[in-house]
């Protein structure tokens, strides 16, 4: 029964044409059929008896005149695989050869050569004389597939006569599939690696690992490392998973995501296959962090923690903070090696770029503040341009007057060399229309370092290029109208002063008027009551009088 690597030929037809050649120059072996056998062993052609024994000829003679080289033919090579029990299986050369019968050779001797381990196989096949008379058997095919070998080994194959006669051998050599066959994969215990699958808690910052298709009779091994030219241990980041746990799976600690940060697992026997996973390649941005600075030679240098192709340069940010214009001759690529640049300013708009294959990435090391940087600034008062350069640090600097080309070029007019002793240096000049042109910039120029960039300042005003006495009309001017806003204000400070007064005047005498008819009607109204009380009276007293009067002339008495 054969079984063919599937992988291997879907893999060839959805292959252009160049890496199918590719693939059939330097890597056919790994897309042979593979053979599934009960028993190794030895057969030859039908009506021809054989049998094997272990020999080795270590000498040739010389073979006669009649004797051709083409005796032997046809030799090939493949592989065959036995297996015990589901992934136990091992691996053996598949042998087959034709040879041309002469009353001279009695048979064939095979022979296998593995390179790695240096060892020699060998088996001398005989042939019965009468069977193969009786049959008229003229060419005897053979096959022998009990020459163990290993995953992945480069063996070399010979068949010569018996008895040996010099020159008429055939040899070839051949690669043994290895594990990245998927028959062989699940098959042969030293490419059984398992599968790794990972969770990741950034909290944490712990990996948990968990195994599966492994080999249940061992124990099992999961490790972080770093990818450099070996994968190098991380202390404390190693355990080992016990045959027989439920869970199969281990937590490891991690101190940063790199992209050389992998994940590796192993079965706990001797020659075992590893697997290993780096599921963080594309994490780079961390690595760009690692910029340092040397203060005593004014070097800023960056190290890859893992190695990653990438051009590293020096750039200034623009006043926008969008773009980084590169710094000439400032370009280096890198994989593995510490990249320096000597006497750099250490303004805080400096900056290192790195580009890879994924993207760009921009870290600015002394924009902290806390680095000696410095600034410029421009001023214009009356007919003087003032240009003042404040440092924190003994420097020297140029000021250029230049005139503007283009966005990026600016061409120089003019240039000043100072010194600043760690305070500020100023430089005046005389202005005049030509440097209040858009076209007309200031540049300010560290001169004694390796990298810098100028600092421009451009568009300057040009409003104290007003004649003088113009400037003291509009001084009379400004003068006379706030002497006018003054007295306006204390014009009508004082009438709502008076005009409150006299409000509050006028409410006095109001108040007052109201509270004289106020008494006046109340003594009125008591001398009208108090008038009418006395007619009252008397009208009672006259009422009384009358009654009394009356009663007298009623009375018996007065009758009489």
């Amino acid at each position: 029964m054969h079984l063919l690597n599937r992988e291997c030929s879907l893999r060839s037809w959805q292959m252009g044409p160049a890496h199918f050649f590719f693939l059939f120059i330097f890597g056919i072996s790994s897309c042979h059929s593979i053979e599934r056998i009960k028993e190794c062993g030895l057969t030859c052609s039908a009506g021809v008896h054989c049998k094997s024994k272990d020999r080795f000829s270590f000498f040739c003679r010389d073979p006669p005149s009649s004797l051709l080289p083409a005796v032997l033919e046809n030799l090939k090579i493949s592989t065959a695989m036995k297996c015990k029990k589901k992934n136990h299986c091992s691996l053996y050369l598949n042998i087959n050869g034709t040879v041309s019968l002469d009353e001279r050779i009695h048979g064939v001797e095979i022979c296998s050569f593995t390179l790695s381990t240096q060892q020699n196989q060998c088996t001398s096949i005989r042939f019965s004389r009468t069977k193969a008379k009786k049959t008229g058997v003229k060419k005897v095919h053979v096959q022998f597939n009990c020459f163990e070998v290993g995953v992945g080994q480069h063996v070399f194959v010979s068949m010569r006569t018996v008895p040996y006669f010099c020159d008429i051998e055939l040899s070839k050599e051949y690669h043994v599939e290895d594990c990245r066959n998927s028959v062989l994969s699940s098959s042969i215990p030293s490419c059984l690696a398992g599968e790794l699958d990972f969770r990741i808690d950034e909290e944490k910052k712990t990996i948990t690992v968990h195994v599966s298709n492994n080999l249940e009779e061992y124990d099992y091994n999961v490790r972080l490392c770093l990818k450099l030219y070996t994968c190098q241990d991380i202390s404390g980041a190693y355990a080992l998973i016990k045959m027989g746990n439920s869970s199969k799976s281990a937590t490891l600690p991690y101190s940063d995501i790199l992209p050389c940060l992998c994940i590796e697992g192993w079965s706990a026997f001797t020659d075992s296959r590893r697997i290993r996973l780096c599921p963080f390649k594309h994490d780079t941005h961390t690595l760009w962090d690692n910029i340092a600075y040397n203060p005593m030679s004014e070097t800023v240098s960056w190290e890859p923690t893992c190695p990653v192709p990438v051009t590293i340069n020096l750039c200034w940010l623009d006043a926008s903070n969008d773009n980084c214009i590169n710094l000439p001759e400032s370009f280096s690529s890198t994989v593995n090696d510490r990249v320096s640049y000597m006497q750099v300013d250490t303004h805080p708009r400096l900056c290192m770029k790195f580009s890879t294959e994924i993207g760009s990435w921009i870290r600015c090391p002394f924009s902290f503040g806390q680095f000696p940087g410095w600034d410029m600034n421009v001023t214009v008062t009356d007919e003087l341009l003032k240009v003042r350069i404040m440092s924190k640090a003994k420097a020297k600097f140029s000021v250029i007057v230049c005139k503007r080309t283009k966005p990026d070029g600016c061409v120089p007019l003019h240039t000043f060399d100072l010194i600043s002793l760690g305070t500020s240096v100023n430089v005046n000049l005389s202005l005049t229309r030509d440097l209040c042109s858009p076209n007309i910039c200031i540049q300010g120029l560290r001169t004694d370092v390796n990298y810098s960039f100028p600092v421009q300042i451009c568009n300057i005003s040009c409003n104290a290029l007003q004649p003088h006495y113009g400037t003291e009309k509009v001084v009379i001017v400004l003068i006379m109208a706030a002497g006018f806003l003054v007295s306006l204000t204390i014009v009508t400070f004082l009438g709502y002063i008076a005009l409150k007064a006299y409000y509050r005047m006028k409410w006095q005498q109001e108040s007052f008027l109201k509270r004289k008819v106020k008494h006046l009607s109340s003594e009125i109204a008591s001398s009208l009551e108090h008038r009418l009380s006395i007619l009252f009276n008397k009208n009672d007293e006259l009422m009384n009088g009358n009654q009394i009067l009356q009663q007298s002339l009623t009375s018996p008495g007065h009758q009489a």
